[in-house]
């Protein structure tokens, strides 16, 4: 059964470099806890390895299916990975050089052993991805700070 989890963030940085700073999955793992690698392995796909308990990782390729410069990025896994997931992220920008982040993730757990590994990782989505934007803002915040 499909789980689905949105959360919001504002970040202190114009909606175009929130923006950039996202679409560059290959950032990831420096702001999501779980990530270890992204990798772009075609026009509009990247591979995706996350840290699983016990040394196990669980792996997905996924599809780029909307970028909307400073608007919106869109994504669904791919078929015969170890997760199915699906969501958006949208880029608002508000007074004062700030953006507001709304991400909404879908995904579907695996089953079998791999489940039970997923199960531990997705125990608290919400919180994670609460976590994962807080973790973003820092890092696109502090980007700021050395550029200014």
């Amino acid at each position: 059964m499909p789980e689905q989890v949105t959360r919001t963030i504002i970040v202190k940085a114009p909606a175009s470099d929130v923006y950039d700073i996202w679409a560059n999955f290959e950032n990831f793992p420096l702001f999501m806890k779980y990530i270890i690698s992204v990798g772009k392995t075609g026009d509009g796909l990247s591979h995706w390895v996350m840290e699983g308990p016990l040394g196990k990782t669980i792996e997905w390729d996924a599809e780029t299916t909307r970028m909307e410069p400073n608007k919106r990025i869109a994504w669904n896994s791919r078929d015969q990975g170890d997760i199915t997931t699906s969501g958006q992220v949208t880029f608002k920008e508000l007074p004062q050089g700030e953006t507001e982040i709304a991400v909404t993730l879908q995904y579907v757990p695996p089953a079998g052993a791999l489940g039970t590994v997923a199960a531990k990782i997705f125990s608290d989505p919400a919180e994670q991805l609460e976590e994962d934007l807080k973790n973003f803002k820092a890092y696109a915040e502090g980007l700021q700070t050395r550029v200014a």
